[in-house]
């Protein structure tokens, strides 16, 4: 196809136009704008014959419609423009002929790429966001509710592993440590792995090991008798008592004390413990699941995390990943926490985030996760003022790129070894000749790709990769 297009646009929503339109004039392609299917079938007929038709699900009244324009553009590549809950439309339309997708909210980075699969096209069927990472749509996406407004949601292939990985332990009675980062949905999976198992019928009982001291902690999970302290006016029965035949979850139980710890390594064993000032042994039935945000080998080298207790628990364990290494799942997780927000919070969202805020937010690391990302969703909607939000964002990102500039040669130096280091070297000098080569360009992606004698998918990739942004970016110049 030619490198040059005639792009016919049937889009309905002006956030939506705006952008395209940016996109699509600043990569030199010529442009025909209309918002409904009725007036593109008048241009059609009248002689436009466009290479590429890009072609809003809100703008097609039903398939008769979006079949009478791939009749009447039959020459061309359509791309349909989809909500994220309309992912059923693309089988359905792809067997009409339709062969590219691109999902809103839109970013500048997923329109280029689909421009260049429709100059260079592949078979039918690709999805449009794939030359952009963060942006990639998965194939499977899991959304699995848990009660009181849980959910666990995976897209992206480490946490689809980890679905697999509860699936196979639903009838493994046996104890889990779950790593991670705060804020990844420890505790989340912990509620996956008890639905899922033969103990879903029974209570499932989380104790914050890092809420309580450790004098309180033990009358917290063991529970006392009747005068063993002052004020212990009854018999009060402990977590371990309450989640009989259910699960237990141990939450930041690397802040737990060895004496506690001491403690717990022996209700573990034989399943026999003691309230505070019983004499008799009580014994309990519970499948004990524990998590921590703890690095837990520092943890075992620095003698703060008893080593036989941790081989007690780590039978199996589920390494949760930060959000930054599962980008492709933030717009889904927006989307689900927009849904959950008050009815009067959503009111006049036709479009959910911008296509700059998109960008933004997909380009920021989120060092408190799904937690953060969650907060920022809600104080965005709720304040109404996505510029802001898109200051915010681009403040924190520099910040990180320059501590990073700070922080990386003497980690590197210290920690990883003369590879790590010529790589990193390597990396930076990659970096700084690309940002070079656009700024010289007018970030003019083509014409910085040709330069660098690289293809014009690698670029995006690399930009993607070093995270390269222009000095000042404007609403019309793709970010």
């Amino acid at each position: 196809m030619k490198s040059t297009l005639l792009v016919l646009n049937i889009v309905r929503s002006a956030e939506t136009r705006t952008l395209l339109s940016g996109v699509l004039e600043s990569a030199g392609h010529k442009l025909v704008q209309s918002s409904n299917c009725d007036q593109a079938r008048i241009l059609l007929n009248n002689g436009v014959e466009p290479d590429l038709v890009i072609l809003e699900s809100s703008a097609v009244t039903g398939f008769a419609g979006l079949g009478e324009i791939l009749r009447l553009s039959s020459k061309a590549t359509v791309c349909l423009v989809h909500g994220l809950g309309e992912s059923h439309l693309r089988s359905q339309v792809a067997e009409l002929g339709v062969g590219l997708f691109l999902e809103k909210p839109l970013v500048a980075s997923g329109v280029l790429s689909m421009l260049d699969q429709a100059c260079d096209p592949r078979p039918a069927n690709v999805d449009a966001t794939e030359g952009d990472p963060a942006r990639s749509r998965a194939s499977v996406v899991i959304l699995e509710e848990l009660g009181e407004q849980r959910y666990f949601l995976a897209a992206a292939p480490s946490m689809l592993k980890i679905y697999r990985q509860v699936e196979l332990l639903a009838d493994v009675d046996a104890p889990v440590l779950i790593l991670g980062e705060s804020g990844t949905g420890k505790e989340v999976i912990a509620h996956l792995i008890h639905k899922h198992s033969r103990r879903t019928q029974h209570r499932f009982v989380n104790v914050n090991c890092a809420a309580l001291p450790a004098d309180l902690l033990e009358s917290e999970l063991f529970g006392y008798h009747q005068g063993a302290f002052t004020g212990a006016i009854k018999d009060k029965p402990g977590k371990f008592e309450q989640a009989h035949r259910g699960t237990l979850l141990l939450d930041e139980i690397g802040e737990m004390s060895a004496q506690m710890q001491a403690k717990l390594l022996h209700v573990l064993q034989d399943g026999q413990y003691n309230r505070l000032g019983s004499r008799e042994s009580s014994r309990v039935d519970v499948r004990v699941l524990a998590a921590t945000n703890v690095h837990i080998e520092d943890a075992l080298m620095g003698k703060t995390f008893r080593e036989d207790l941790y081989y007690r628990l780590n039978v199996f364990t589920i390494n949760v990943p930060p959000l930054r290494e599962r980008r492709e799942e933030i717009p889904y997780l927006i989307e689900e926490t927009f849904k959950r927000l008050p009815e009067t919070s959503r009111i006049g969202y036709d479009v959910l985030f911008p296509s700059r805020l998109m960008d933004a937010v997909l380009r920021y690391d989120w060092h408190g996760n799904v937690r953060e990302l969650r907060n920022f969703v809600t104080r965005t909607v709720t304040m109404r003022d996505p510029d802001n939000a898109i200051r915010e964002l681009e403040t924190k990102i520099g910040s990180d790129d320059d501590r990073a500039l700070e922080e990386k040669p003497a980690s590197s130096a210290e920690s990883a070894g003369m590879r790590s280091v010529v790589r990193d070297m390597k990396d930076r000098a990659e970096a700084k000749m690309i940002k070079e080569a656009l700024e010289v360009s007018g970030w003019n992606r083509r014409h910085a790709a040709k330069f660098l004698n690289i293809s014009y998918r690698g670029l995006l990739y690399k930009i993607q990769q070093h995270r390269l942004t222009p000095k000042s970016t404007s609403a019309g110049r793709p970010s």
